[in-house]
């Protein structure tokens, strides 16, 4: 370790260091030049976490499905267009959610990513890329402690020195960990999962977001927008008959109006999870529409990927189910009269190490 690293090697599991620790083994001159070269060249990886299993082609949309060292896969997805790529980065392996609209919950929670595996789906990409989005597997704040870590890493300005604007948490609002990211310094963008505007639909939409009361959840993403002068974006997936109603349109108008907010409808992705109304091209414009005659910014997201299953809501690996059942890993449930998103407000796991992010310690048990 005297002699120092070569620049082109990176020892295991690099990414669990910090910044400060690989200066303090290298030397200052030494360890950020080795820094640097790490993420800036994407070098040789040696003794990697993740290793690419396959790409699917759709023109403008990649897939890629990373197998994980303990055989479990997960998916990332990288999207081109005129302003560049952007990467939808995985946080867990399945997902404890369970939205009814998406597909990463159908095997289940199985366990969080560490920072390595997140920064590396990154680094493996063979596209340059100018946006990372934390919106492929998984809920990201219910991965909190490990997410911010490699945000740090990607941000780093000895590192991979990813801009700030450039990096966005997509999530359902868990509202402790939403209340802990205004508190962070690092000002990244920030969209709402949200798809409701009741109690009761959305705990219809996202079941086991079920006691995370909407209006506080609401509040919470305006106050971070407020706090850091960030443009809060509000992911709307249209289902006509369930959430197109006026009165929709007016509770989206009381929350948003005058506020820094866009609202981005969304089309549902064929998936096996359930049978929700796909709206039409006209409904979308209409509802659209009705919104900005409310005095409300509304765009319509277009949906890509869909041909290799890589839309938004589509990101699965069956792989896993084989994974699952060979691992025995156990998935958090409700049986002991907590919510899931309860469940990952635990202490330190004595096996991971990870504070309130390792959920597989609810009742007693921990990751293996």
């Amino acid at each position: 370790m005297n002699e120092g690293l070569p620049s082109n090697v990176i020892c295991s599991d690099p990414y669990g260091c910090t910044f400060e620790e690989i200066v303090e083994l290298l030397g200052e001159k030494r360890g950020r030049a080795f820094f640097r070269t790490l993420y800036k060249e994407k070098p040789k990886i040696q003794n990697q976490t993740i290793k690419v299993n396959s790409i699917e082609n759709g023109g403008d949309t990649k897939k890629y499905a990373f197998e994980l060292n303990d055989g479990y896969c997960i998916e990332t997805v990288s999207i081109t267009r005129k302003t560049g790529t952007t990467v939808c980065v995985s946080t867990m392996v399945g997902c404890p959610i369970g939205c009814t609209f998406c597909e990463s919950g159908s095997n289940g929670f199985i366990r969080n990513l560490s920072a390595s595996e997140i920064v590396q789906q990154v680094i493996l990409m063979k596209d340059k890329i100018n946006r990372i989005v934390f919106m492929g597997m998984g809920e990201p704040l219910l991965n909190y402690d490990t997410l911010i870590k490699a945000i740090h890493i990607l941000r780093d300005r000895n590192g991979l020195d990813f801009p700030t604007d450039g990096i966005t948490i997509s999530t359902v609002g868990p509202l402790k960990e939403l209340k802990k990211l205004r508190e962070e310094h690092i000002k990244i963008q920030l969209t709402l999962s949200l798809h409701a505007t009741t109690q009761a639909v959305r705990d219809r939409l996202i079941p086991n977001m079920k006691g995370q009361d909407i209006g506080k959840i609401v509040e919470s993403v305006l106050s971070y927008s407020e706090r850091h002068n960030r443009k809060i974006t509000i992911a709307y997936l249209l289902i006509p008959g369930v959430n197109d109603k006026s009165s929709d349109v007016r509770q989206l108008g009381r929350w948003f109006r005058d506020k820094n907010v866009l609202i981005n409808l969304l089309q549902y992705n064929e998936t096996k999870r359930g049978k929700i109304v796909r709206p039409n091209k006209q409904q979308l414009v209409a509802f659209k529409l009705r919104l900005e005659q409310s005095g409300l910014e509304v765009k319509i997201r277009e949906s890509r990927g869909g041909r290799i299953k890589a839309a938004c809501g589509q990101l699965v690996s069956e792989h896993n189910k084989k994974s699952k059942a060979k691992n025995q890993h156990q998935s958090p449930n409700s049986h002991d009269g907590t919510t899931v998103v309860e469940q990952f407000h635990v202490k330190k796991c004595k096996t991971c190490l990870q504070k309130e992010s390792c959920a597989l310690r609810a009742g007693g048990k921990h990751c293996q």
